[in-house]
């Protein structure tokens, strides 16, 4: 039997990541704590100790990222959009053909990933997100990579939310999930980068929040960025206009689903399209009767494009695992961390 030694812990709690997915900050706290309790049960005479003080887990982190370097793992955070937890997850840092193949979805269903995740960026008015039947309508535009059905590719979309790659609203329309946005964040600021926006305030990206209501200004916030940093100042800090005092208030210009609008899956989008359809909506809203001479334009420019995008996807690394149970504890609260204004520059 192999000697059981301090570095066991980081082993241990990998593979208690591993079986996860995705934690909050809080969780794997918890599992950090367990992780050496496991340590010691196996061998009491290490006698060791969960270490204290401001920075420990940050150390930590640091330990466990310099042991994953050589197999381009990191063990990465990112907020929640909704709740502003802080989330955890080992995320893939190659994506090359290699690493894109080791998973355990099939070259079908990871074309049909790659054409939803596509549907929800280029979706207009910054919704970031697709209905159920325009995501099924994309198994016709990947053939001839797949013959998969309808039913098929019902059960691969319950799958890709399972995993957590994507998340389904009651509303019955799938967007990116904080899993997606962590492990394929690199992917998605190359391949669209037109299309992706940062928060203001926590220059993280957003998918889903509000913007600024003064028309033009390049302010966007998540939620929760925007309650913390409203309780210090009152005014956009791009723009300067005041604002209200709730993120709820209709002034605000909504990201993400609240943004979408009847009709808008009616047909697949392009970039052009999508750039035409937004000019559309400024004509539309200055004068309803008038003729829409671009419509017929951004109609010609929709027609789906048979060649999709790689998603990165990860390999998760099978790790030895001892005879030592981590029992799943219930999540804590969330801890919000306040982020301070920044200014963004480019805006769709």
């Amino acid at each position: 039997m192999a000697s059981v030694s301090s570095d066991d812990v980081q082993r241990v709690f990998i593979q208690a990541i591993l079986s996860r997915a995705i934690v909050s900050r809080n969780l794997a706290q918890i599992l950090w704590e367990k992780s050496i309790d496991a340590v010691n049960a196996a061998k009491p005479e290490l006698e060791l100790r969960l270490p204290t003080g401001r920075d420990a887990w940050d150390e930590f982190v640091t330990k466990i990222n310099r042991s994953l370097d050589s197999l381009d793992l990191e063990f990465r955070h990112l907020h929640d959009e909704n709740s502003g937890t802080q989330m955890y997850a080992l995320v893939n840092r190659k994506g090359d053909e290699i690493a894109q193949m080791a998973t355990e979805y099939t070259a079908a269903e990871i074309a049909f990933f790659k054409a939803i995740v596509e549907l929800i960026m280029l979706a207009p008015r910054h919704s970031f997100s697709v209905s159920s039947t325009a995501a099924l309508r994309e198994v016709s535009a990947i053939r001839p990579k797949t013959n998969m059905s309808k039913s098929q590719a019902e059960a691969v979309l319950g799958s890709f939310v399972a995993q957590k790659w994507l998340t389904k609203s009651k509303r019955g329309r799938y967007s990116l999930s904080t899993r997606s946005l962590l492990e394929l964040s690199p992917y998605l600021k190359t391949t669209y980068p037109e299309e992706l926006i940062e928060c203001t305030i926590c220059l993280e990206i957003i998918t889903r929040g509000v913007a600024c209501l003064r028309e033009n200004c390049k302010t966007w916030m998540h939620r929760h960025c925007f309650t913390n940093f409203r309780r210090r100042q009152n005014s956009c800090p791009t723009c300067r206009i005041d604002w209200p005092e709730n993120h709820t208030d209709k002034a605000f210009v909504p990201i993400g689903e609240g943004a979408a609008r009847e009709g808008d899956d009616a047909k697949r989008w392009s970039r052009n399209a999508a750039s035409d359809d937004d000019e559309d909506d400024d004509d539309d809203d200055d004068d309803e009767d008038e003729p829409d001479n671009t419509q017929s334009q951004s109609q010609s420019q929709s027609q789906p494009q048979p060649k999709a995008r790689r998603a990165q996807r990860t390999k998760k690394t099978n790790v030895v695992q001892d005879d030592i149970d981590i029992d799943e504890e219930e999540d804590a609260e969330p801890v919000k961390k306040e982020k301070a204004p920044a200014r963004r520059s480019t805006r769709r």
